[in-house]
């Protein structure tokens, strides 16, 4: 999911955020990031946009951005908000969306950073949803839900600190609606490895654990939300990825 889909999909997100934290107000507390209030949340996100968009004008060597902090008043902070994402949307849709610029994953450039800020955003709408009512009536959407994992599992995952990890086999992941599928080969003290394309059609009786459900429960579980994915085999191992 990129390009214009993505910059769209973004908007989307964004919106929808942000009715969210209107919604629950500021005082809210946000069960799935503890010690954290909706206020707290949207001065993180709008601090992240800050962040961002000042990276999107670094070259890929650069030191990374240390963006202003947000205002404390949840008015203040909500336009502040505001402004942030207006800032970063001009600086997404600048021309080359392939050009090298600061980011904190390989490969960074202003296609790769509207797909993160997209599931930043969505992984955030569902925190604030949750603050509000519980999130019961929010389902993302298959296509979003799937890129979502990719990203997680190929991207973002691996560069967390493995060193410590004991864990070893093979996790199959699978988003149903979506018809989509990962194998995840865990080493111990090593970063999780993707496998070939081919080998995410092995049977559950071929690997160590299974990670199943529809895209959105697959998601919400690899980015540490609950969810109602299933994990069936080694429990320790298909739990391993869980957000940040």
């Amino acid at each position: 999911m990129v390009g214009e889909f993505s910059q769209a999909m973004l908007k989307e997100q964004v919106g929808a955020f942000r009715a969210a934290a209107v919604a629950a107000g500021p005082d809210a507390t946000v069960p799935t990031c503890p010690g954290w209030d909706v206020r707290k949340l949207l001065r993180h996100l709008a601090r992240v946009y800050a962040m961002v968009q000042l990276g999107l004008e670094s070259g890929p060597d650069d030191q990374r951005p240390r963006p202003p902090a947000a205002p404390d008043a949840f008015d203040a902070a909500l336009t502040w908000f505001d402004e942030r994402f207006a800032e970063l949307t001009t600086a997404l849709s600048a021309p080359d969306p392939q050009r090298a610029v600061w980011a904190f994953f390989p490969g960074g450039t202003p296609e790769s950073w509207t797909r993160r800020m997209t599931h930043e955003t969505a992984i955030h709408r569902l925190d604030a949803v949750l603050a509000a009512d519980g999130g019961s009536e929010l389902i993302f959407d298959p296509e979003l839900a799937a890129d979502g994992i990719d990203e997680m599992l190929t991207v973002i995952a691996p560069l967390g600190d493995w060193s410590q990890s004991a864990h070893q086999g093979r996790v199959l992941y699978h988003a149903a609606d979506a018809g989509r599928t990962w194998l995840v080969r865990f080493l111990a003290g090593q970063p999780p490895q993707i496998g070939a394309p081919a080998d995410a059609a092995l049977g559950a009786d071929e690997v160590d654990a299974t990670v199943a459900g529809t895209a959105d429960a697959v998601y919400r579980r690899v980015w540490g939300r609950p969810s109602g994915a299933m994990i069936t085999g080694d429990a320790a191992l298909g739990g391993l990825v869980a957000g940040r």
